[in-house]
């Protein structure tokens, strides 16, 4: 087959194209004017502008998440790189396939100071899972190519290609894309070894206080995974616990279910996992957040521990059984051992199990002191919970104490439908991220549970979703602090409040009608319903300011460094203390 002359734009857009790519978020600058116009001269891949690269980023996540395809953003050279870097590590820390496209001098002004020259190899080298500097365009389709491999097989990851302006205006040969085959050399792991798993099945029949720990692999494993999870909890009759990134990977309203795990993660599921024998990892990477004290993490328990990246295994906890591969691939692999050894759990013990949990469930550790005049922001998102449901809805969140409370009162059935920054903890993710997801999902509903702090990190964002007529909702819980950090400034530094009240805060609703949208206010709690209710009927992107209680704190809590079994339940607790074990049956 005859080959086409094209630059080394056109044919980034043309592998692209091969690549399945539907969309791309970026923000031109003179080093990508090329790619700018050929994308002019092409109708197959849709561009959406930003207003500032470290958005670009972070509505590909959202795409990315939402989808379980990769996100595509292109930015341009120097700023427009290290603006992006925030995003890319959030991409690398919550393991989201991106690939970054961006701009750099030419090859020949490399290293020369050049305008808008920086070193973006380097500085995001550490940020990425790998990157490229092409510097031939003979090299460009296959970097490309592999790129998008590398950013999508394994554990998924962020990729950066940087593309010198010469090289992108040169002129190549192109043919037809070249045939799908494995990597070379790089060729994760997808299957767990047999005799792992047999042993793990094992472990798992002769439990008797057992628990499944899954976090976000099972989600990037794609929706059979989450399948398959579901299939071998209900077989098995076990509790299970997502971290705070696989919400949705096992529906929330399913009695199995214990809440989130970790540092706000609930009574029940905190306490099973510091009681269990045999736990059960899938799909996380023990983060401290989830563990809190090493040395006094799940003590009692033979770890099992399934993960794609052998990087992660005995990383950060040692665990007696590591299994190697993909989350479906080694789900179904369980399930058949299962099923072929005809295993069945020892209902004695896991009777007793259970009525440890339920009386640890009774404690309610949730509930808080309903107000008539002031709203607490748990109510205001148990409201939007129960005004949202039945709806096709995907949520996003900023970070801070929203975050939190959205991940305790908001209950995710299905994956895919829970974006929010996790490893990172980035600030300002909420918004691009929300219209990254509206991008994917153009006629779902689309809200961003947010702060009023971490939504002004990247409010500009709002003209993005005006002018592309995004009705992306932002549901801000307005406590006019920076929540979290007077959070710990009251229980862990005597009430110093240090720099965390924002004492100049944008009108919210004028804000949102500035920006061509719609601008809503809750000032007490009767005020709650209908503000949602206007908010959901509206066809425009909508700020809702629900003003919340200044004081509320999110409970429980493990204070950094402490044990499970070492939370603080409410405002009496002033210190992480060991919770009696009044409950627990010992089998």
């Amino acid at each position: 087959m005859a080959k086409d002359k094209l630059t080394g734009s056109e044919i980034v857009l043309k592998v692209l194209a091969e690549e399945g790519t539907e969309v791309v978020f970026g923000y031109p600058g003179g080093a990508v004017l090329p790619i700018y116009d050929a994308l002019f001269k092409q109708k197959t891949i849709r561009h959406i502008l930003v207003r500032q690269e470290g958005g670009a980023v972070h509505a590909a996540e959202g795409f990315a998440r939402s989808t379980g395809k990769v996100g595509v953003v292109l930015v341009t050279s120097g700023p427009g790189a290290t603006n992006s870097v925030t995003g890319l590590t959030d991409a690398l820390m919550d393991s989201i396939p991106l690939v970054c496209l961006t701009g750099q001098v030419p090859t020949h002004l490399i290293g020369n100071d050049a305008f808008q020259e920086a070193d973006t190899t380097g500085i995001t080298r550490p940020c990425t899972k790998h990157n490229y500097l092409v510097k031939s365009v003979d090299d460009l389709a296959r970097q490309v190519h592999e790129a998008i491999y590398v950013a999508t097989h394994g554990r998924p990851g962020p990729v950066v290609v940087d593309l010198p302006k010469d090289v992108l205006q040169a002129l190549a040969d192109h043919g037809p894309a070249p045939r799908r085959e494995a990597h070379k050399s790089y060729r994760p792991q997808t299957r767990g070894k047999q005799d792992a798993i047999d042993r793990a099945m094992d472990l798992i029949a002769a439990a008797k206080r057992p628990i499944f720990y899954t976090g976000g692999g099972v989600i990037n494993s794609g929706p059979r995974a989450s399948r398959l999870l579901g299939e071998l909890v209900r077989k098995t009759g076990y509790p299970i616990t997502n971290t705070l990134m696989g919400l949705g990977a096992y529906p929330a309203t399913d009695r199995q279910f214990l809440g989130m795990l970790g540092m706000h993660g609930t009574y029940e599921a905190n306490l099973a996992m510091y009681h269990c024998d045999v736990m059960v990892c899938i799909g996380a990477r023990f983060d401290d957040r989830v563990t809190g004290k090493i040395s006094e993490f799940s003590p009692h328990s033979k770890k099992i521990h399934v993960d794609i990246d052998p990087s992660s295994i005995n990383k950060n906890v040692l665990v007696d059984l590591p299994i190697v591969g993909d989350c479906a691939t080694v789900l179904a692999q369980m399930l058949k051992r299962w099923d072929e050894k005809k295993y069945r759990p020892d209902t004695k013990a896991l009777a007793k199990w259970w009525q440890s949990i339920d009386g640890w469930r009774k404690r309610n550790c949730l509930a808080y002191e309903h107000s008539g005049t002031v709203i607490k922001p748990q109510y205001a998102l148990e409201r939007l919970q129960a005004l949202t449901a039945g709806k096709d809805v995907y949520f996003t969140t900023e970070v801070g104490q929203h975050q939190m409370w959205a991940a305790q009162f908001l209950k995710f059935d299905r994956p895919n439908r829970w974006m929010t920054s996790g490893g990172l903890g980035t600030m300002g993710y909420g918004l691009p991220a929300a219209i990254g997801v509206q991008v994917a999902h153009p006629k779902a509903l689309v809200i961003d549970v947010a702060g009023e702090a971490s939504i002004l990190m990247n409010i500009q964002e709002l003209s993005t979703a005006a002018q592309y007529r995004m009705p992306v909702k932002v549901f801000i819980l307005n406590n006019q602090y920076m929540g979290m950090v007077r959070q710990w400034q009251e229980l862990l530094h005597g009430g110093r409040y240090s720099e965390s009240y924002m004492a100049s805060l944008p009108d919210f609703v004028k804000l949102a009608e500035s920006f061509h949208g719609v601008g809503l206010i809750a000032e007490k709690p009767s005020d709650v319903d209908g503000v949602i209710a206007e908010m959901l009927k509206v066809d425009r992107f909508v700020i809702a300011d629900i003003r919340v209680d200044q004081t509320e704190n999110c409970f429980p809590m493990i204070p950094s460094g402490a044990a499970h079994n070492q939370m603080l339940l409410g405002p009496a607790d002033k210190a992480a203390r060991p919770i009696s074990e009044e409950g627990m049956v010992l089998v």
